[in-house]
């Protein structure tokens, strides 16, 4: 199984961190994308990825992060995404639920760091809460043919989900899906190809069934693949083949 969103810089790892991803490898997790939400994480997905050689990195600023950017603070992301094992722009986007950010600044950032993307051709993943239409509307206001990426977390409607994978984008599916009020979700799973799904955690976050509360992480993906074999008639094998491919092409990885 591909994560391709987790945060295991995260303090809740703190304790058992060197222990726990060494092992993952023995738990079915082939791969896993390690998320910036900020600069200081963005290093810190940087340097987990040199560890080890199965976690890969991106580099971006959250939406809530935004409000203490800088000018020059954009150079400093182009020079982190220059690193080998650095494959994507994100955690970028919007965030209107909590506004920790002015609406405007979260704006703008987005827009700039969907420009560095662009200029140095990595994807880009984004985040999007309660700013459905403001989203779609930046992406389509510098949609390229080249632009690709993943709408972290997916959950808008069907109608939404055929807009972003009408212009390649994947959507990325987690613990939410298992949840008993995800009937909007179930219903995008149930109509979007698998070929525009990956499967993600957002680990420490987002736990699925059964384990909803709890620390998340990468070996909670089997309750994910379950739930979206159970909605698409699918074997779990061929939803972790899948979407393990799909992770690998938006990211330009290779499986370990």
């Amino acid at each position: 199984m591909f994560d391709t969103h987790a945060h295991y810089n995260d303090g809740r790892f703190n304790n058992d961190r060197d222990e726990f991803l060494p092992d993952l490898k023995n738990k079915g997790i082939s791969l896993v994308l390690n998320c910036g939400a900020d600069l200081k994480s963005s290093i810190a997905s940087i340097e987990l990825a040199k560890k080890y050689d199965f976690i890969y990195a991106s580099v971006g600023v959250h939406p809530h992060d935004v409000k203490d950017l800088k000018d020059g603070d954009i150079e400093k992301l182009r020079v982190m995404a220059k690193e080998s094992k650095v494959v994507a722009i994100g955690e970028i986007g919007l965030d209107y639920h909590y506004d920790y950010s002015p609406r405007d600044l979260q704006k703008f950032w987005f827009e700039k760091q969907i420009a560095l993307a662009d200029e140095l051709k990595l994807p880009i993943i984004i985040h999007s809460r309660e700013a459905c239409m403001d989203t779609l509307n930046i992406v389509k206001k510098h949609y390229n043919t080249n632009m690709r990426g993943i709408i972290h977390a997916f959950s808008e409607s069907l109608d939404i989900a055929k807009e972003y994978v009408n212009m390649g984008f994947y959507l990325g599916i987690g613990g939410v899906i298992t949840f008993k009020n995800a009937k909007k979700l179930v219903e995008v799973v149930e109509n979007i190809d698998i070929e525009h799904l990956v499967i993600e955690t957002d680990a420490p976050y987002l736990s699925p069934e059964p384990n909803r509360g709890k620390r998340n992480d990468s070996t909670n993906l089997v309750y994910v693949v379950k739930k979206i074999a159970e909605i698409k008639g699918m074997g779990e094998d061929e939803v972790v083949k899948v979407t393990t491919k799909n992770g690998m092409r938006v990211f330009g990885v290779d499986g370990m």
